[in-house]
């Protein structure tokens, strides 16, 4: 911890913002924690195995949802991360290809283990004989954050050029993305559900449902968000005034509670989350306000050597903690129930009070499995540089299967699907090799 406080200070020297790092960190580690809340395991008085979220029971978790769910602020400080990392990429003379299989090649490469893990697991499950619905019930939960692996990429493989239309068009085109995002959602709220009665896709298969309808949104919604990353980073934020921060966040909040009480959308941030919607990318600009009036006192916490060794020592590994701890949760959870103790009953006093202790048991397991699968985060030994073409194909490669994980589920076809797609994507770009520093070392950003 003390190398990682000294590494960091002299990134403060340096002049980065380190409030942006612990901002990154503490997304993850809130996602750890809510889908703890979320997982509500015991057994009933007979014995049967009990498998609930817990927390989306409570009366006032959609209101909590509204600051909970904090996605599009990472998407937001994933703009501002783009427009400095582009940036950097021009002064050294680096194209867009090289900005782009970069940015796949910190995305593809820590999912490689995971898709291992899934496809070994279920088809280990098929093999035993494993109850079906089991097994869909828990793989679904297990797979719902990959969905961020497919729009992370996507906007960071756009950011080259929404950065040249952002310098052209200014606010206009956050407001044409807006747009876009709302006539998404009348596709799928007002065409695809009214005018056509299409529900929900099928629990089983591969079927038709509205949501399909919303995907588009995948690239309005995140887009703008970057946007506004951009607009973070162009100081357009930090030139409000205190009061004038806390109006546009009253006004957004405002904003979306109007749009929710239209009908369509949930109350429930997280459930307008798949396929995103507009109550989300106007989330973006209330948390990107918030952000920059909380800066003061961040900016404070990140000038103690706890703060940053903890930051730095959790950031080098941020891939590995948001893959991996949705699985280490259900391997912790097994384990509990093999051995002969009792469970405490989900949403019951003490299963509340055990949340905190199991999240921290949750990182320090994580960060054990992080040891040797932090090899995969560190920067890959390029190969030769791919066209735009294939640069284009192999991003595409990629984001197809995990959104159709995100669409119809984790099974074990579409697990191998993205495994597959992942080794292609990487192959595709040359950046398949061994990485350029030891899996205990610390490589340089860019």
């Amino acid at each position: 911890m003390g190398n990682a406080a000294v590494s960091a200070a002299s990134v403060v020297r340096e002049g980065r913002d380190l409030t942006l790092d612990l901002t990154r960190v503490a997304c993850v580690v809130l996602v750890v924690f809510v889908h703890i809340l979320f997982t509500g395991v015991g057994r009933r008085p007979d014995g049967s195995l009990l498998i609930e979220r817990t927390v989306e029971g409570q009366v006032w978790f959609d209101a909590v949802s509204w600051i909970l769910n904090i996605m599009p602020l990472f998407f937001v400080v994933g703009g501002y991360a783009a427009r400095a990392g582009w940036r950097s990429a021009q002064r050294r003379g680096d194209d867009a290809v090289g900005f782009i299989r970069l940015r796949l090649a910190r995305l593809a490469r820590p999912a490689i283990p995971v898709f291992v893990f899934f496809s070994v697991a279920l088809a280990a499950t098929r093999m035993l004989g494993v109850d079906p619905a089991l097994v869909d019930t828990i793989a679904i939960g297990v797979g719902s954050p990959l969905w961020f692996l497919a729009a992370y990429l996507l906007v960071q493989a756009l950011a080259p050029w929404m950065i040249g239309l952002h310098a052209r068009f200014g606010m206009f085109l956050p407001l044409v993305l807006l747009a876009g995002a709302a006539a998404t959602d009348a596709l799928r709220f007002l065409v695809a559900g009214g005018l056509f009665g299409l529900g929900h896709v099928p629990s089983t298969g591969y079927g038709i449902g509205a949501e399909l309808f919303g995907i588009p949104n995948v690239v309005f919604v995140w887009l703008f968000a970057q946007q506004v990353g951009f607009f973070l980073f162009d100081g357009w934020f930090s030139r409000r005034r205190f009061w004038q921060l806390l109006g546009l966040i009253a006004v957004g909040y405002l904003a979306i509670w109007g749009l929710v009480s239209l009908g369509g959308y949930s109350w429930n941030m997280l459930s307008n989350q798949w396929p995103p919607t507009m109550p989300l990318a106007i989330l973006a600009v209330v948390q990107a306000a918030a952000l920059t009036a909380l800066h003061r006192p961040l900016t404070a916490l990140m000038r103690t050597r706890a703060a940053q060794g903890a930051v730095l020592l959790i950031g080098s590994r941020l891939m590995t903690v948001y893959l991996w701890h949705l699985p280490m949760i259900m391997v912790l959870i097994g384990v509990q129930l093999l051995l002969p103790v009792p469970m405490p009953a989900p949403g019951s006093a003490l299963w509340w009070w055990t949340r905190v202790p199991f999240l921290i048991v949750v990182l320090a397991a994580v960060w054990l499995l992080s040891l040797w699968l932090v090899r995969f985060e560190k920067a890959p030994a390029m190969g030769e540089k791919p066209s735009r073409g294939v640069t284009a194909a192999a991003v595409v490669v990629f984001l197809l299967p995990i959104l159709a994980i995100t669409a119809y589920g984790l099974d074990l076809p579409l697990a191998v699907c993205a495994l597959i797609a992942s080794a292609l994507a990487l192959w595709l770009v040359g950046a398949y090799r061994a990485p350029l520093t030891p899996a205990g070392a610390s490589a340089p950003r860019r």
